[in-house]
């Protein structure tokens, strides 16, 4: 009797070759190549915004074409999200990540030594398209080379970092902006760039998702990433418009953007059963029950979180007069309180259920926004510092185990389409969210007989006793807002929760 064929040996360079070579910790290797390149393409979103006044002055740019910087950054990324699966399935992990990191690095250099303010857009948008493509990577990472005992703490590791990039990165900024002027903004994110991609080289894996083979020949669906460029560029300047615009433009604008995205949905649908080119995003994922209540939290989180990132400094300025200086102080601690509460809550979700803590945290965020909203005139700083941090516990209960308890129970083939969806719907949200909040506090100001925020409008919040009661109401019913779009995202994860066993009951 002939003995059994012996098993195939692993591809080279991946992640079964690459975890025999580097033993027992090339799995941590792994993971802090995937979260500089994380950190690398969250820099250079946020850390411009600190450079716009000089950039501004030094090419004459109005305020609506400065903001390209940044809206086109955000647009770029947005779309190319929705490629991150191709371009796994294409190149592999290993080009796809090296690609990216070129790209943010040639961003960087492009937008540093500029002369026109095209090259300088051309540069952001080269990076936005980099940030896009590398986001969903690490929970795809995270879910194929950690077990699942081990996921949360990676989880946890890898929002840690993430969340400080952003928290720190303007403030780096500033001081490069003050010693070196604008074009200093554009080189920071050179060295970490370099750094990814020399570890990229080295330790992500050079295979497909599954494991299989990259597929050179794998045709793009440039019908479906046309539709859903022109549905999302419609949809950011309807929210733009919407801010500060003409209403029926701005209606007219998000309307469209509905009907493109009806089409998205319907061309995807068309390419799934042709199979040629294979679809953006396969729907499939959506009829999982927790991927489906995972993507409804994300997005309806995404809202929360960035409309309360947005609306926390207006408020401090606007409602309480305090100068931009204290406002940074205040909100400070918060954010080294996130990124402390994300490590330790990744090692919970280890052992406990996905949903319990996204529940949790959620809680911990409806509640500060009630309490932000029922805080009295002259409370004392220390109350909002200390609720400013109740919302950022909130807020580390869910980011480590929201893309766990969604993403989970889906098929390894899936994990490229289902990261790359709900990182979409969360940046969607918080597109949305942003805009919300401007437009219903303008309203709830008006409403409450206080004048719209202009540019003296903070000198007057700050001088004015008179309207003070009246701001501080607009400002209360827009955490009321909050708390109730919180409030459905809880709802939503409720959905989250594993179908019982169908063996008996405990």
């Amino acid at each position: 009797m002939s003995a059994p064929p012996a098993p195939a040996p692993a591809a080279p360079d991946s992640l079964q070759a690459l975890q025999a070579r580097y033993g027992p910790r090339y799995r941590w290797r792994l993971l802090l190549s995937v979260m500089l390149g994380a950190m690398a393409a969250l820099v250079s979103s946020t850390v411009v915004n600190v450079a716009i006044p000089d950039l501004s002055h030094h090419f004459g740019l109005g305020q609506d074409a400065a903001q390209w910087v940044t809206s086109g950054f955000m647009a770029a990324s947005v779309v190319s999200m929705l490629t991150t699966p191709w371009m796994l399935a294409r190149f592999g992990f290993r080009r796809t990540y090296v690609l990216c990191m070129a790209a943010l690095i040639a961003g960087g250099v492009l937008g540093g030594v500029a002369d026109h303010y095209a090259l300088v857009l051309a540069a952001r948008l080269a990076e936005g398209v980099a940030a896009g493509i590398v986001q969903p990577i690490p929970a795809i990472i995270i879910l194929r080379a950690f077990g699942p005992d081990e996921q949360g703490r990676a989880s946890g590791l890898f929002g840690m970092g993430v969340v400080l990039a952003p928290a720190l990165g303007p403030s780096l900024g500033g001081l490069l902006v003050d010693a070196w002027g604008w074009r200093a903004i554009f080189f920071l994110v050179v060295p970490f760039g370099l750094v990814s991609w020399a570890l990229a080289r080295r330790y992500v894996p050079v295979t497909a998702p599954g494991g299989v083979p990259a597929r050179p020949g794998l045709a793009l669906d440039l019908a479906g990433l046309a539709l859903a460029a022109a549905a999302t560029l419609a949809l950011l300047l309807g929210l733009t418009v919407l801010h500060g615009g003409p209403p029926g433009r701005a209606a007219a604008l998000l309307t469209l953007a509905g009907v493109l995205l009806a089409a998205f949905v319907a061309w995807q649908r068309r390419r799934a059963h042709r199979g040629r080119p294979q679809p953006l995003m396969h729907l499939g994922v959506f009829g999982h029950r927790a991927f489906a209540a995972g993507s409804v939290v994300s997005l309806i989180y995404g809202a929360a979180l960035f409309g309360s990132t947005y609306l926390f400094p207006v408020y401090l300025q606007l409602g309480l007069g305090l100068s931009a200086a204290w406002v940074g102080a205040l909100l400070l601690p918060a954010g080294l309180v996130l990124a402390l509460t994300i490590a330790v809550v990744g090692r919970l979700a280890d052992r406990q259920p996905a949903h319990r803590l996204v529940a949790v945290g959620l809680a911990l965020l409806t509640l500060s926004f009630v309490a932000f909203a029922l805080v009295p005139a002259g409370a004392p700083l220390a109350l909002l510092v200390a609720l400013a941090v109740l919302g950022r516990v909130g807020l580390g209960f869910v980011l480590p185990s929201l893309n766990l308890g969604a993403m989970r129970g889906l098929p390894a083939a899936q994990l490229p389409h289902g990261s790359s969806a709900i990182n979409l719907l969360r940046m969607l949200g918080g597109a949305a969210g942003v805009s919300v909040c401007g437009v219903f506090l303008e309203w709830r100001l008006a409403a409450h007989g206080v004048a719209a925020m202009g540019p003296g409008a903070l000198a007057d919040a700050a001088a004015g006793a008179a309207t003070a009661p009246a701001r501080l109401g607009a400002f209360a019913d827009t955490f009321w807002l909050l708390a109730g779009v919180c409030a459905l995202a809880l709802l939503s994860a409720r959905a989250l929760r594993p179908p019982r066993h169908p063996e008996g009951r405990r």
